[in-house]
């Protein structure tokens, strides 16, 4: 997570429009809160300084970084030290669960690489971003059993996928958000994390498409920006055709007059096309996701694909994934993970889920983490029948330890939900007075 801080933008408010918590730092010595008049020139100041603020949400402060802005988010911006999210309070904005309880902890450092003296992440993909002419690319569906179970070297669409939800802050949870994330937030966080990355030399920014909100009113003018972004995925003579990355909410995947078709909301005037073989093998690869998702009108079914553009200017999907969330698009793996997700939004919960990234489905990941349960977070566990408990192989058989968060944790087949660890409050350090601009 990022703390934005340019010219035009000087309020601790986050992305969903509900207040954050009160973020301070301490920059060369001074006490700043992030909504604190001036606090934008005194990031900018302590950039041109090297000097490395400290935030405020534990007595003894945590160090972050200040990096430069590039692109339309011209400005500052205090980011976290790589490896550190674990280290702030649980209810701070820079908090984050240690990357080993989810499949974070595979890709960081491998397939991830932040640059601290950029604040720009290098991204190692596993799959193209070209296809050379005259050759039709139809790869294997990734799924929770092949192409996504990855050595943790590069990234596969779904891990992708993870990774932008997570660092577009989609899945974090607190009720303050309820009735505010809308496809325009979940649009606005994804372009905006996507914003600093780069993968095979190029910004992640410039390849990503993320459909705008439909609007019968400016029907012709979003058309106009959709087709000035996909031109430049059309072929050229003898040279290889780029191919661009898409992000969007699937209305329907059907045959078409020609072949087969992905209708996505917020593009009713173009489908994507299929060709057989990849629509053939989607119910088998994603029968979880795709049961999910017709069970019930409240979920969501986000697609991850990479894409062609014809001469025509048809769009042709050449890899894809497919991930369901609920209604207020936090990433579910399958009904008792709904359950739990659905339950703590009820109770009206602060908390963070947890991802699979590239991980096999064999391997247990924390479903979420409470982040309102006072000084220490608390790492919530579903245990499955096919967990292996014995010898302490089950990652909550040795938790708590050392760096790690106390632990819940369900066995479904035993019984129903147990109650969830109580809210507590946690008091942060004192606040005080902003310096003088």
């Amino acid at each position: 997570m990022h703390t934005d801080a340019d010219t035009d933008t000087h309020a601790a408010v986050d992305r969903e429009g509900s207040p954050e918590l009160a973020t301070a730092y301490d920059i060369g010595g001074q006490r700043w809160p992030k909504d604190a008049p001036g606090f934008a020139q005194a990031i900018a100041n302590a950039h041109k300084q090297g000097l490395r603020p400290r935030c405020l949400c534990l007595a003894q402060g945590i160090e972050m970084y200040v990096a430069r802005l590039g692109g339309p988010y011209r400005g500052f911006i205090v980011k976290r030290m790589p490896d550190t999210g674990c280290q702030h309070a649980p209810d701070c904005s820079s908090y984050e669960p240690p990357a080993e309880l989810s499949g974070l902890g595979q890709v960081l450092g491998s397939a991830i690489a932040e640059d601290t003296a950029t604040g720009e992440t290098t991204l190692k993909l596993d799959f193209a971003l070209t296809q050379l002419p005259g050759r039709s690319q139809s790869p294997p569906v990734p799924s929770n059993h092949e192409r996504v179970a990855t050595d943790g070297n590069r990234l596969s669409l779904r891990s992708l996928l993870h990774y932008l939800w997570d660092q577009a802050e989609l899945t974090r949870w607190q009720p303050g958000f309820d009735s505010k994330r809308s496809w325009g937030t979940v649009r606005r966080q994804l372009l905006s994390a996507a914003e600093d990355k780069n993968a095979r030399g190029h910004s992640l920014r410039s390849r990503l498409y993320i459909p705008e909100p439909f609007s019968v009113e400016q029907r012709d003018a979003i058309n106009v920006r959709r087709l000035a972004q996909w031109s430049q995925a059309h072929s050229e003579p003898g040279q290889p055709q780029r191919l661009m990355l898409l992000i969007g909410e699937v209305k329907d995947i059907a045959p078409a007059r020609y072949g087969f078709k992905a209708v996505l909301k917020h593009v009713p005037d173009q489908a994507f096309s299929l060709d057989e073989q990849l629509y053939r093998r989607l119910s088998r690869h994603f029968e979880t996701e795709l049961t999910l998702w017709g069970a019930s009108d409240n979920m969501h079914l986000v697609v991850i694909a990479t894409f062609s553009v014809s001469e025509a200017g048809v769009p042709k999907v050449c890899e894809l994934s497919l991930m369901p969330v609920t209604q207020h698009w936090l990433p579910v793996e399958n009904r008792v993970d709904q359950q739990l997700v659905d339950h703590l939004v009820h109770q009206r919960r602060s908390f963070r889920k947890g991802l699979r990234y590239s991980l096999p489905a064999s391997t247990p990941v924390v479903n979420a983490i409470l982040s309102d349960t006072g000084a220490e977070p608390c790492a919530l566990w579903i245990a499955r029948e096919t967990d292996d408990e014995h010898e302490g192989r089950a990652p909550w058989a040795s938790l708590p330890a050392p760096g790690h968060p106390p632990c819940w944790l369900w066995r479904p087949a035993e019984g129903a939900m147990p109650p969830l660890p109580e809210k507590r409050v946690h008091t942060a350090p004192g606040q005080g007075p902003a310096p003088e601009p």
